[in-house]
């Protein structure tokens, strides 16, 4: 952060909350001096204003950028290129670590020249998290989560001495430990600020969260209302270092949403439409902001489910305004009382809160979603933008394998006898922050898990099943609602608190089941509740990879195969040898509330 702004425009003034005075650049003062159209603006554009107004030094940022922005025109193209200084640096363990010994050689550089080593630390507050290590080694024990923590610690026993010493060493950096969750799930539920508050030449000052991150699905904190985005790891370090980002002033496409989700549909097949229609309209290097009254109809979480893939939807943020819901979110996840009333009041002074009667802002382009017309859907089985409805699954497999000759082969594994034949489910992973960052999502699966086991199901013995949420929240309210035993009789215990299986660390398959699959070119299938499902991504015996929502990962666990029909094949019979069908235990939103 510059220490002192120019405030070429007078901006600067004075916001009292519970007694306590801030400084702000306050938005509507260029519009009352004649300079642009700020409250016009796209809300994630007005944030971007902010921060031109708070670092103007007319060194990265002038007054010319300011008016530039204020004034932006969503029909004519623009090449003016401006500085954003984020709040703050998010890192996760792989693309992190660089950056850290990047600063223990800066620190070992000044001691060498007689200088103080400990004078060298981020000038930006950078917290790092470590989710990228844990592998599903082990799966479908109880002891799989402290088999796979071990394991993991020894395979990384020396980057995590390096950045324990490194929190330990240095200023304006924390790192949260292994085994703890996911990077964006932890981001969204307890390092993210909203608004921020920092002590500048001995005056507070208030100013919109923001942030860069070392992993693409940074944009998951879009939904919070954060401003922010992934970067890679040069660009992050020399935010920590205190040198701004340069962009070309965005184009932002409006993505506008009416109506409620059905019944029956999830935030996962929401997402999974949204990421399909930004796919056709063509949004690579622009804002995709959402509006409209549906917003009030979505969760905080769903919020989050979209905006987290912007990557595979191909923007750089699909941004969420600030509302009453991220208030009720920040107080339900404990977020401080004061730092909840900064948020209301602030966004609230500077024209970024929205409601339902807010004007809609203008934008380069539009789309418009009525969400009754969700329905739901998986995407594969190579690219997350392949949507295919649940009701066509069956058939859009089948036409996917054409040309591919069928076989079917005989498995003998932990005493089990089964054929494996191309389409066989033998991963189903409840996984990614993308969605176990989702209570409703997760408590349907544990649901479907629940009616399941008390008819008498159980998922096809070769099946990977395991369960990998972004945060230790998810199991302490599984457990909360009773639904965590269900899933463990389902194969879906706890393996680790990362990334696992979305990134690829979905571990060995077992030995027999994978000499089938290689021996016999099978097209093996995954379903993960996660964000990406490229050829060889997951697990390179694994050739079509299918995302669905965390209850889908269940339904396909107890089906075992692609090729299935979930409206009208069975999964299995229950106790008294009546069939039961996956609409007969889809739980209803009344059970999930």
């Amino acid at each position: 952060m510059s220490p002192s702004s120019k405030n070429s425009f007078g901006t600067r003034e004075t916001l009292q909350v519970d007694g306590k005075g801030y400084e702000i650049f306050r938005l509507s003062v260029l519009e009352k001096k004649g300079v642009g159209h700020a409250g016009k603006l796209p809300f994630s554009l007005r944030v971007l204003l902010e921060n031109l107004l708070r670092q103007e030094d007319d060194r990265f940022v002038h007054s010319k950028d300011i008016e530039a922005l204020a004034s932006w025109d969503p029909n004519a193209a623009t090449q003016k290129e401006i500085s954003f200084m984020p709040a703050r640096v998010l890192l996760q363990d792989f693309t992190g670590v660089p950056c850290v010994v990047d600063l223990a050689a800066m620190r070992e550089a000044v001691r060498n020249l007689g200088g103080d080593p400990k004078k060298v630390n981020p000038l930006l507050p950078a917290e790092l998290v470590i989710d990228h290590s844990v592998q599903v080694d082990k799966f479908g024990s109880d002891m799989a989560f402290a088999f796979n923590a071990d394991l993991e610690f020894h395979r990384n026993v020396e980057r995590y001495a390096f950045l324990r010493w490194g929190q330990k060493a240095f200023d304006n950096f924390k790192v949260v430990p292994p085994d703890t969750g996911i990077v964006h799930q932890v981001n969204l539920e307890y390092l993210a600020r909203v608004v921020f508050d920092a002590t500048v030449d001995g005056k507070t000052l208030a100013f919109p969260d923001s942030l860069v991150g070392t992993d693409s699905h940074t944009t998951m904190i879009n939904g919070l209302g954060v401003f922010g985005w992934g970067v890679g790891g040069i660009e992050a370090e020399a935010a920590m270092l205190g040198q701004p980002l340069s962009l070309l002033i965005p184009e932002v496409v409006g993505f506008k949403l009416h109506g409620r989700l059905p019944e029956g549909a999830t935030a996962t097949d929401l997402v999974l439409i949204v990421t399909e229609m930004l796919r056709k309209k063509g949004v690579v290097g622009k804002f995709v902001e959402f509006y409209g009254t549906g917003l009030s109809s979505l969760s905080l979480p769903d919020r989050a489910t979209i905006a987290n893939m912007a990557p595979e939807y191909g923007a750089t943020m699909g941004f969420f305004p600030v509302d009453a819901e991220t208030l009720a979110y920040l107080r339900f996840t404990g977020r401080d009382t004061a730092r909840v009333r900064l948020v209301e009041e602030y966004t609230k002074a500077q024209g970024i809160f929205r409601t339902d009667a807010t004007p809609d802002p203008i934008y380069t382009d539009k789309l418009e979603l009525d969400l009754a017309s969700v329905e739901p859907t998986l995407a594969g089985p190579k690219r997350p933008q392949d949507r295919v409805p649940l009701r066509q699954s069956k058939a859009s497999f089948e036409k996917s394998l054409e040309g591919t000759a069928q076989k079917h082969v005989a498995v003998k594994n932990n005493g089990d006898k089964f054929e494996l034949s191309n389409g066989s489910v033998v991963i189903a992973a409840i996984t990614s922050c993308t969605n176990t960052s989702n209570p409703s999502l997760m408590l349907g699966a544990g649901l479907i898990a629940k009616k399941a086991v008390e008819r008498g199901l159980h998922s096809k013995p070769w099946v990977k099943t395991s369960l990998a949420p972004g945060s230790k929240v998810v199991t302490d309210y599984l457990e909360a609602a009773g639904l965590g035993k269900y899933l463990n009789e389902l194969g879906f215990q706890l393996v680790g608190y990362g990334c696992t299986t979305c990134i690829g660390n979905s571990g060995p398959l077992e030995e027999h089941i994978g000499a089938a699959i290689k021996d016999n070119s099978l097209v093996a299938v995954s379903v993960l509740s996660g964000n990406r499902n490229f050829e060889g991504r997951i697990h390179p015996l694994v050739r079509a990879n299918y995302l669905a929502s965390p209850p889908l990962v269940v339904a396909y666990a107890l089906a075992g195969r692609m090729d299935f029909d979930m409206a009208t094949e069975s999964l299995g019979n229950d106790k008294s040898g009546k069939p039961v069908f996956l609409r007969d235990i889809w739980p209803s939103p009344q059970e999930i509330e």
